[in-house]
């Protein structure tokens, strides 16, 4: 009867109403949010390839972390045909207080899914592809066969496509759940920092700074030739020294590429916007990565970890040949 009774709430729960979609959060005092300087707004979606991109991921019951993070370059990415596909569910058994994926327990895997995706992939014609997850801290591999079977339904689809997976931390997953994702082969392995360690407990308190970095670290032992990338946000409360130490931190785990980008806060109930940094900023943080040896930096108001994926992933590749023609 109890079981019944689960099915009912969760077939109930509307994931459009805030204290049903972040039910943790629900309790927490309103935050302020700033107005957004000129340098960060976008127009919103109205071309015909974005909605020829929408009707195809809701032809094939596909969700993207595009709508469920409520990315700001979703009518850009959207008008050339590009999505951030995000599988195992849309609900996430964590609850950052930047995030605004639903949080929750998640409905049981969909072992179609990843055919799904490789025939959405295939149709857009994708050149590179991201594939992302909610955290999945309910299963004993947190997802990563999942996330295998879906690299190699896209390769079986798409042989030329690249594959750019964006995964969990695999925090609370079996050993060998890492392993099962990188001998997949997917072309770039980002997993994203998000902020500095000292922001952790406030910012991502279910996760640990060092496990997400030793994560990326071991990705390179396991497959020295694999991407690896990384992210954070800024205009938490970090300073810049945070910064530039995260910075070593990366390169010392021997990451290729670093994202940095504006936090933006979603709703009231969510960490608050801390400042919003400049452009001239965001162009000495790119300075800066390049001077401690990332083979590539994206450091924009508006970057986000797969925007403009496929156009960096090509520049990504070309640095990595110069830097070997110079050895």
């Amino acid at each position: 009867m109890s079981g019944n009774r689960d099915r009912k709430d969760r077939t109930l729960r509307d994931l459009r109403i805030p204290d049903q979609r972040h039910p943790e959060k629900a309790h927490r005092p309103d935050q302020a949010q700033p107005k957004k300087p000129d340098w960060i707004r976008v127009k919103a979606p109205t071309s015909e390839g974005y909605k020829q991109t929408r009707d195809l991921l809701r032809e094939h019951r596909l969700s993207t972390v595009c709508e469920e993070a409520g990315c700001p370059n979703v009518g850009e990415c959207w008008s050339q045909g590009h999505a951030t596909m995000m599988i195992m569910g849309e609900i996430c058994t964590r609850g950052c207080t930047f995030c605004n994926v639903a949080t929750g327990k998640p409905n049981a895997l969909d072992l179609f899914e990843p055919g799904r995706v490789a025939h959405a992939v295939q149709k857009l014609g994708l050149n590179h592809v991201v594939i992302t997850s909610v955290d999945r801290d309910d299963l004993d591999d947190g997802g990563a066969e999942h996330f295998a079977q879906t690299i190699r339904a896209i390769r079986h689809r798409s042989p030329a496509s690249t594959i750019e997976v964006l995964t969990p931390d695999f925090l609370k997953s079996k050993p060998g759940s890492l392993e099962a994702v990188v001998e997949a082969r997917p072309d770039v392995f980002n997993h994203n920092l998000e902020t500095v360690p000292g922001l952790y407990p406030t910012v991502r308190p279910g996760a640990r700074y060092f496990h997400s970095l030793r994560l990326l670290q071991k990705v390179k032992e396991l497959d020295p030739a694999m991407f690896t990338k990384s992210g954070i946000m800024v205009g938490l409360g970090e300073d810049r020294q945070g910064v530039l130490q995260v910075m070593d931190d990366m390169r010392a785990a021997d990451i290729d590429f670093m994202t940095i980008g504006q936090y933006l806060q979603p709703t009231p109930k969510h960490h608050r916007v801390d400042r919003f940094v400049t452009p001239e900023e965001f162009a000495s943080y790119e300075k800066a990565a390049y001077g401690k040896g990332f083979l590539m930096v994206s450091a924009t108001p508006l970057t986000r970890s797969s925007y403009h994926a496929g156009d960096d992933f090509a520049r990504l590749r070309a640095a990595r040949l110069e830097k070997l023609g110079r050895a």
